[in-house]
């Protein structure tokens, strides 16, 4: 027989529904492998008390009710500790939860911790001041990505099965390419931003990491839907976004690039393996994969830092604990606060004008392919340079040069793990559909998983 964490959450919450296991024990099983086996810095707090409670109230319908999981600890959860990976709110408590956390209990699911992320979401890698890195478990010495570095090792490394994460500029993505899983970004208005709305931009939005697809899409039923306030909402799906994995999604037209579109960068030759795999593998399942012209030029790439710079200004640390902040925040945050007022409403304008010719350039596509990161997960520290805040910005871009395109556009997006290297490292290829399409993205996604399926690997210490 399976071991509990071999099973899907969908598998898992079929198990409780049954009466064959309880929540408890599930709740149980996890947090002895996350106190026995996060060696891949996870959690930066578990919270054993709260879930073994909630778990014996677990009784909401649905999929994946009384099924463990883990909160990015850049969301609020009343009464228990959230940092914002920062140090400067190293002893913050929310009184409220926020809209991710509320659908997440109101679905039935128990958290059992809190897991890790850099100050403020900001970095693409998960190196917290004070905390062990977040590493992808096929190789502890390379990164797991950021800025849900620690959500996504979490699920990689079987410590839940299932974890939400959040993603402004590939924070979702990036982590499930370097762990080997399925990282979905939905689009802008889709999921909630109650009750801070903290991105007026619209770049960031909360969102599934898993290992298999129809997970993924459980947890984006769980967490899409819009609450009474919400600035924009995306609209309701035909169906679940589950049920939209089994059906089958026709013949659709992809276009596909390479080039990088934020950064001048060589890609490495696993990464145009695995792109040039998914696109015969596409064509193999009956679409028709034409090559297409960056639609963002390289005028955008300005405007969008402007954006970034100033949503990190907008991160302020409590009055005398500035000094806690990193290097890489305190330069980020210094030049968004000398951006004016009039010179964000341009920036935001300018950003939306070319999200719209983007958007106009793809129209008559169905996907859009290209891969996820320029090269498989790197060696802890081999971005990070706090000695020089710019240099360190510069290597995020070269490392990410695709996955903000789509936060600017608001289309979802989703990156595959359809690709090892031989010395087995994941590497993720990324499709993304029209703004609101997630149910055709998900249906050719199951489509690619049942042609190609990576479920059965394991990294090692499993």
């Amino acid at each position: 027989m399976a071991d509990l964490h071999d099973l899907t959450a969908l598998e898992q919450g079929a198990l409780v529904r049954r009466g064959e296991v309880s929540s408890r024990e599930l709740v149980d099983h996890y947090l002895e492998r996350a106190d026995r086996l996060d060696t891949v810095g996870a959690f930066v707090t578990l919270t054993p008390e709260q879930a073994r409670a909630r778990a014996a109230d677990a009784a909401a319908p649905g999929p994946l009710a009384g099924v463990p999981t883990a909160v990015k600890d850049l969301n609020l959860a009343a009464g228990v500790r959230t940092t914002f990976g920062s140090a400067a709110f190293d002893d913050f408590v929310p009184e409220v939860s926020d809209g991710v956390v509320l659908s997440l209990e109101d679905a039935g699911l128990v958290s059992i911790g809190k897991t890790t992320t850099p100050e403020f979401g900001s970095p693409c890698y998960t190196e917290p001041d004070g905390l062990p890195p977040a590493v992808t478990p096929w190789d502890r010495t390379r990164m797991a990505g950021g800025s849900s570095g620690g959500a996504a090792a979490a699920v990689a490394a079987g410590l839940v099965p299932v974890a939400q994460g959040s993603d402004g500029g590939g924070s979702i993505r990036i982590p499930a390419s370097c762990c080997g899983l399925v990282g979905l970004k939905p689009s802008r208005g889709r999921i909630s931003g109650f009750p801070m709305y903290g991105d007026p931009v619209g770049l960031a939005t909360a969102g599934p990491i898993a290992r298999t697809v129809r997970d993924a899409a459980a947890l984006l039923d769980v967490l899409a839907g819009r609450r009474a306030g919400d600035p924009s909402w995306a609209p309701e799906p035909g169906g679940t976004f589950l049920a939209a994995c089994d059906r089958p999604p026709g013949r659709l037209r992809v276009a596909r690039f390479i080039e990088p579109v934020i950064a001048d960068v060589e890609v490495d030759p696993a990464v145009v393996q695995a792109w040039e795999d998914a696109s015969r593998l596409l064509e193999s399942l009956g679409h028709e994969v034409e090559d297409v012209a960056v639609p963002l030029p390289r005028e955008a790439v300005p405007v969008f830092e402007t954006c970034w710079a100033v949503l990190t200004a907008m991160s302020a640390a409590p009055e005398g604990r500035e000094h806690l902040l990193r290097p890489l925040t305190r330069w980020l945050g210094g030049i968004g606060h000398a951006v004016s007022g009039p010179e964000l409403g341009l920036a935001i304008g300018a950003m939306r004008r070319f999200a719209a010719q983007a958007l106009a350039d793809l129209a008559a596509y169905d996907l859009v392919l290209t891969p996820t990161l320029a090269a498989p997960p790197l060696p802890v520290g081999a971005i990070r340079d706090d000695e020089d805040p710019a240099a360190d910005f510069e290597a995020q871009k070269r490392f990410t040069p695709w996955t903000s395109a789509w936060n600017v556009t608001g289309m979802p997006a989703v990156s595959l793990p359809l690709h090892w290297t031989d010395d087995g490292l994941p590497v993720g290829v990324m499709l993304a559909a029209r703004p609101a399409e997630e149910e055709l993205l998900l249906a050719v996604a199951a489509q690619v998983e049942e042609a190609a399926p990576w479920a059965h690997r394991r990294p090692p210490g499993w």
